[in-house]
């Protein structure tokens, strides 16, 4: 009962001290009505007591019933924007009520999925009908899933003695995808495309298999078994059934997720936007691109095909965080078993080293077809040469290898315009 009790006290509005303050002169200046009388007591008692009025009444000027939408540029149903960006809001609010308000101040909070909050402070002076408007661009976003808290909006009379609050609760999410960059091509990979005879088979590599990928428009020449009559007849013209590609080989892409493997968020994030601009290369080259992730949690997304497919790549990899603590050769070791025979998989990982190289081969054992993308930090100062040493150590075992610490550089590196990615 107790408790019950100081939480109801708790969650009572306190006095404010200008209330005393105001009172204290009332009850003067009442006092010196009644005792002194006169012309100018009369005075100074009915310009006491009019302000005294309108100070009090202040309390119901409105603001604690607010009423407001959040607008987002360029927003639709859902919200995505790439890392780096900056996002812009629109407050508009509605005062009801007939007080005047000189100006409101308003308090807006948009909260990171890691509890990490951020608050953006504005002021507005509303028009003859109480209404307002507030627009302010946040700071460039990290990668992650964004909730707008609780908005809080406050007003003050003419003499800044007395403040009042309104909160209004306006739910919206956002989602900021991973920064990627475009891949115009990646040479070795289509050269060991060619070396295992690739062009022999690309007819059997791109054959349609019997599973409905989605809906796309008509053709001219497409068979009349291929249009797709239910969502000809609700869409009002012609489309035709898109069906699932045959892709040889698979590639799985691995993101390691272990906490002790970085020295600092911005490798761990390098690491994710080299993941999300390969997906991003697979799905215009029309590649099989699955994901491996073991971290608090284990995702394991099969290679496939398709816009469907992407979408939810890329959703786990804006909510992916490093979490994890298994050690990555445990974790290649106990999910073999579900990577197709002759796939092609990458391990994007800082790792290197004896490890490193060990996982090679025991992929290369199991029929595996490795590569290693080693992720930098932009503060690590490695010994002159040393990552040519690492790339050329995995290289002469047959591995295909690349190393970098710029984003920028991956287009470079793949295509074959730079050795390696590292900048001095």
């Amino acid at each position: 009962m107790n408790e019950a009790f100081l939480k109801r006290m708790g969650d009572r509005p306190r006095v404010q001290k200008a209330f005393w303050y105001v009172l204290a002169v009332f009850v003067f200046s009442f006092f010196f009505l009644l005792f002194q009388g006169g012309k100018l007591a009369t005075m100074l008692f009915t310009i006491v007591a009019i302000l005294s009025v309108y100070l009090v009444l202040g309390n119901w000027s409105g603001i604690k019933r607010a009423q407001g939408v959040r607008t987002l540029a360029n927003a639709e149903q859902e919200v995505r924007l790439d890392a780096g960006q900056s996002l812009q809001v629109q407050l508009q609010l509605q005062i009801p009520g007939v007080w005047p308000v000189p100006y409101v101040m308003v308090k807006d909070r948009l909260i990171r999925q890691n509890g990490e909050e951020t608050v953006f402070e504005g002021s507005l002076v509303p028009d003859w009908r109480r209404r307002g408007e507030l627009t302010y661009l946040t700071s460039p976003l990290k990668r992650g899933v964004y909730t707008f808290g609780i908005t809080e909006c406050a007003t003050e009379d003419v003499f800044g003695l007395f403040q009042h609050r309104g909160r209004l609760e306006l739910p919206q999410q956002l989602s900021v995808l991973p920064q990627t960059v475009a891949i115009k091509d990646w040479l070795q990979f289509h050269q060991m495309l060619n070396g295992m005879q690739h062009h022999s088979i690309t007819t059997r590599a791109h054959r349609e298999t019997t599973q409905i990928n989605g809906v796309r428009e008509y053709i001219y020449g497409d068979r009349l078994s291929r249009i797709h009559w239910n969502a000809t007849a609700r869409t009002g013209t012609w489309k035709s059934k898109e069906f699932e590609r045959e892709s040889l080989p698979k590639t799985v892409l691995m993101l390691d997720r272990s906490s002790q493997s970085y020295m600092d968020s911005g490798q761990f994030e390098l690491a994710v936007s080299v993941a999300a601009s390969l997906f991003r290369y697979g799905v215009s080259r029309e590649l099989a691109l699955g994901l491996l992730t073991v971290g608090t949690d284990a995702v394991y997304v099969e290679p496939k095909q398709g816009q469907n497919h992407h979408k939810q790549i890329m959703k786990h990899l804006v909510h992916v965080e490093a979490d994890g603590s298994y050690p990555l050769f445990q974790i290649v070791k106990e999910r073999s078993r579900q990577l197709p025979p002759g796939s092609f998989f990458v391990l994007i990982s800082p790792q290197k080293g004896t490890g490193m190289l060990q996982i090679l081969n025991w992929l290369h054992e199991r029929q595996l077809n490795p590569c290693h993308i080693c992720i930098n930090s932009s503060q690590e100062r490695p010994a002159e040469n040393a990552p040519e040493e690492w790339i050329k150590k995995i290289r002469s075992q047959g591995y295909m290898g690349y190393e970098l610490s710029n984003l920028t550089d991956l287009p470079d590196v793949l295509g074959g315009a730079k050795r390696y990615a590292y900048r001095k």
